[in-house]
C-alpha cells in the first residue's frame, strides 16, 4: 500500500521506486487501530487487522531489503530522515498485538527488532534533523515511545521488575524528544500539511499509552511503590494534554479542508486508533470511568478513518497501475 509519483518503467523496480520512507506508518496505523478494537472486545475485527499488518510488515521489510542492496547511497539517504523511524514505531505496534495474544517470544522478538532498528537510527535522524519540525519530525518522540509501551507490557507479562524500570528510560527520553520538537514545530503545518500534522497529538497519545502501560505494570509488580502514584497522575496529565491537541487538529481539518491523497494520511490513521487506545490504558490503569466511555466511541472513529484512507489508497494504486 503506497502512493506517490510513479517513475517510467515497470517490473520490481517501479515497486521499489514507488515505495515512501515513511511507509511504515500504514503498519503503524492499522496495527493501532487494531489494538484498539481488542482492547475494546472486538476481537474478530481487531484479528483481521492485525493480518494486514502482519503481512504489510513483512512486504515493506522484504522491500525495503531489496531497496538497499539496489541503490545504497538512496537508503543512506533516507534512513536520516525521521519518517525512517515509521520502521521502529511500526515493529513495536506489531509487537504489542502479538503479545496481547499471549505470543511472548513475538513480542520478545519485536522488542529487540525495534531496539537495533532505533539505535541505528536515532543517530543519523539526530545530525539531519530539520528545523523548523513538522509533523514527521516527531516520530523521534513515536519510535522511543514504542520501545517504553513494549518493554512496560512485557514486563508484566513475564513479571520481569527490572524491564518495567528498565522502560521507564525510553518514556522519559520520548518526552524530552516531544519538548524539542514541539518547541521548534511550524505551526503553519496545521493549515498546510497533508497528514503528518496529526501527530503532533499522536505523539502525546503513545507517550499516555505507554505511562498507562508502566502503571499497569507499577500495579501488577507491586514496583516504584509511591512511584505508582506518580505515575497515575503521569498518565493523566498526559491525557488531558493529548486531548488539547483534538479540537485543534479538528479545527484545522475544517477550516483548511485536504480531501486530495496524500500517503501522509497514514500518519492521521495512526493518531486517531492511539487517541482509542491510549483511552483504554488509562481508563482501566487510573480507573477513569470516563476516559474509557470515549475510548469505547472513538474507537469506531479510528476505524472509520483507517478504512477511509485504505479505500483511498486502493483507488490510487488502481489508477496509478491502469
Amino acid at each position: 500500500m503506497t502512493s506517490g509519483v510513479r517513475p517510467a518503467g515497470g517490473g520490481l523496480d517501479r515497486v521499489l521506486d514507488s515505495v515512501p520512507p515513511a511507509a511504515g506508518a500504514e503498519v503503524m496505523g492499522t496495527g493501532i487501530v487494531s489494538i484498539a478494537l481488542s482492547l475494546d472486545g472486538n476481537e474478530t475485527l481487531s484479528r483481521i487487522l492485525l493480518v494486514i499488518t502482519a503481512l504489510t510488515w513483512v512486504a515493506l521489510g522484504v522491500l525495503a531489503a531489496l531497496r538497499i542492496q539496489r541503490d545504497r547511497a538512496r537508503a543512506v539517504s533516507e534512513v536520516r530522515t525521521p519518517a525512517a523511524m515509521t520502521s521502529v514505531a511500526g515493529t513495536g505496534v506489531l509487537g504489542a498485538r502479538l503479545l496481547m495474544l499471549g505470543w511472548t517470544r513475538a513480542g520478545i522478538a519485536a522488542l529487540a527488532i525495534t531496539v537495533v532498528i532505533w539505535a541505528l537510527l536515532l543517530g543519523p535522524v539526530l545530525r539531519h534533523l530539520e528545523t523548523p519540525t513538522v509533523g514527521t519530525s516527531l516520530m523521534l518522540t513515536v519510535s522511543t515511545e514504542s520501545l517504553a509501551v513494549l518493554a512496560a507490557m512485557l514486563a508484566a507479562t513475564e513479571h520481569a521488575r527490572w524491564l518495567l524500570a528498565t522502560a521507564l528510560a525510553p518514556f522519559a527520553l520520548g518526552l524530552g524528544f516531544y519538548a524539542f520538537v514541539i518547541a521548534r514545530f511550524d505551526l503553519r503545518e496545521l493549515a498546510a500539511g497533508y497528514g503528518d500534522h496529526w501527530i503532533t497529538g499522536g505523539a502525546l497519545a503513545i507517550s499516555t499509552l505507554a505511562a498507562g502501560k508502566l502503571l499497569a505494570g507499577a500495579n501488577a509488580l507491586a514496583i516504584l511503590g509511591a512511584g505508582g502514584g506518580v505515575l497515575k497522575y503521569a498518565a493523566l496529565g498526559l491525557w488531558a494534554l493529548t486531548m488539547l491537541w483534538l479540537p485543534v487538529l479538528i479545527a484545522a481539518e475544517l477550516l483548511y479542508p485536504r480531501v486530495r491523497y496524500e500517503v501522509r494520511r497514514w500518519s492521521t490513521v495512526f493518531p486517531f486508533g492511539m487517541y482509542a487506545a491510549c483511552g483504554f490504558a488509562v481508563g482501566e490503569a487510573a480507573r477513569a470511568g470516563a476516559i474509557t466511555t470515549f475510548a469505547r466511541v472513538w474507537v469506531w472513529v479510528a476505524l472509520a478513518v483507517w478504512a477511509a484512507v485504505l479505500v483511498a489508497t486502493i483507488r490510487e494504486e488502481a489508477r496509478a497501475l491502469s
